[in-house]
């Protein structure tokens, strides 16, 4: 224990943290093991480049001057003004599946706190009837998937430090929904410290524990590097990721033509591609995928001026209108790429500033800031893009793929999303001649719920028997 201190004494001192060990004599041995395992899993090299780039400083955004809408395949493939051979690629990303060369990555570290549910985000029930958890909706499509084109799709989830062992014992509860249980690799997500706004000193949530935050879900990338995911993938023979969040559960946790696109299409480099869907009005809070000179990226809805947000094209749409969905393909050597130096994390951190309460290490007292005092830093997955060579966007409907639960009222609420599934569901009934009721504003007017053990699209409902006729408010499973 000794000689290990004074080691850890020695690097605090050569980067100015000295102070955390400000209370280490107060401390049983427990709590001293605690605070020194905490301290040796931070590569202080790597932190003193982010004080010095994001907490001494305020980066400032600026956008650029050549600032465009980004090209996409539209998800009418005959669209004139962008033809593309939809069942060509969608061909070739059924090769890839059958091939076992596609893994699905689900983004899993959130609670349920603002749905107000105590558990795991994904395990939120989330269907319009039965309420099944996100967590299975996304396994029986992984079943579904393998089912129809043979061959594995290894599932990587990550869970975060405050959720893992709950995800964990929530998918041995439940039999791992069907899956093989060495096809799913789980780990938890990365954190970093909150550091001390103008000091850039870190601060202590307890006197035996440093204040962390998670890195944000652009951590993702550097924690599949950490934790041996991709390593297992290049074992298995992977090459490309399919990469969603928990809390969609329209998602298409595998896609053959999207996986087609990114990984054939002349225009793609396979190192990362993007789904999007058209802004369902300018003041959408979701970001926006645009193009400078040769760079494709995504600009915070924020960060866009309102002028840009409300320009219309020549047919009335908004021009900047292709909404990010957080829905991506991955290549894996772009992951190893963007991990390949372990001191420096390939992607850009944000700077959020935060109410951070903290140990006075002056006088051993906690202290409830009332302003700021604090600065948080996460990475966004979608700053992977302009670092890529030739990364292409997909267009999809917004009914068929993109019904988040974000929030327990209102916008993105389980109410919106069970609308939406519903209207989906109703929509795949519809073209197989069933009788589906609407009201006044076009949405199904009955509760709809489709397994994609039944169906992972409209056309594979041919082969069930169907009602002929749906009653208004009348719940629906299939």
């Amino acid at each position: 224990m000794i000689d290990r201190l004074e080691s850890i004494r020695r690097t605090l001192e050569a980067h100015g943290q000295a102070h955390v060990l400000a209370f280490f004599d107060e401390l049983d041995r427990s709590q001293q093991e605690e605070l020194l395992d905490q301290i040796e899993q931070i590569d202080f090299e790597a932190l003193d480049e982010l004080i010095a780039e994001y907490v001494l400083r305020k980066p400032r955004i600026e956008l650029p001057g050549d600032l465009e809408p980004a090209p996409d395949y539209p998800f009418d493939s005959s669209d004139p003004a962008r033809p593309y051979d939809a069942k060509k690629f969608r061909g070739k990303g059924e090769e890839l599946i059958r091939g076992g060369k596609v893994a699905a990555f689900t983004v899993a570290g959130g609670q349920g706190t603002r749905l107000g549910w105590d558990g795991p985000k994904g395990t939120y029930p989330a269907t319009v009837v039965t309420g099944k958890p996100l967590f299975r909706v996304f396994a029986e499509q992984i079943v579904a998937t393998q089912r129809r084109y043979g061959g594995t799709i290894p599932w990587y989830i990550m869970t975060s430090p405050i959720n893992d062992a709950a995800t964990r014992a929530f998918f041995a509860d439940n039999n791992y929904f069907g899956l093989v249980r060495r096809n799913i690799f789980m780990f938890p997500q990365g954190v970093l410290p909150s550091i001390e706004s103008g000091t850039g000193k870190l601060l202590l949530e307890h006197k035996h524990q440093i204040a962390m935050n998670p890195d944000g879900h652009g951590g993702s990338i550097k924690a599949l590097s950490v934790s041996g995911a991709i390593e297992d993938m290049v074992g298995r023979g992977i090459k490309h990721i399919s990469y969603f969040q928990v809390d969609n559960p329209l998602v298409r946790a595998v896609d053959p033509l999207f996986l087609g696109l990114h990984a054939e299409a002349r225009d793609s480099s396979a190192e990362i591609s993007s789904k999007m869907v058209a802004k369902a009005h300018a003041e959408e809070k979701v970001g926006v995928f645009c193009r400078a000179g040769k760079k494709t990226m995504v600009i915070e809805y924020s960060d866009l001026p309102p002028e840009l947000a409300r320009q219309t094209d020549e047919r009335g749409r908004l021009r900047f209108g292709a909404g990010n969905i957080a829905v991506h393909a991955i290549g894996v050597k772009f992951v190893q790429k963007l991990t390949a130096n372990v001191h420096h994390f390939g992607l850009p951190y944000h700077r959020a500033e935060k109410k951070v309460p903290y140990i006075d290490v002056r006088t051993g007292k906690r202290v409830e800031p009332q302003e700021p005092n604090a600065v948080k830093l996460e990475a966004f997955v979608f700053d992977a893009i302009p670092l890529a060579d030739g990364p292409i966007i997909y267009e999809t409907s917004r009914v068929e793929e993109f019904a988040p639960i974000k929030n327990a009222k209102g916008a993105d609420s389980p109410a919106t999303s069970h609308q939406i599934q519903s209207d989906r569901n109703g929509g795949w009934l519809a073209r197989n001649g069933v009788t589906v009721p609407s009201d006044g504003d076009g949405h199904v007017a009955a509760m709809i719920e489709i397994s994609p053990l039944t169906a992972l699209e409209a056309e594979d409902l041919v082969k069930v028997e169907l009602p002929k006729v749906i009653a208004p408010k009348q719940e629906v499973v299939l």
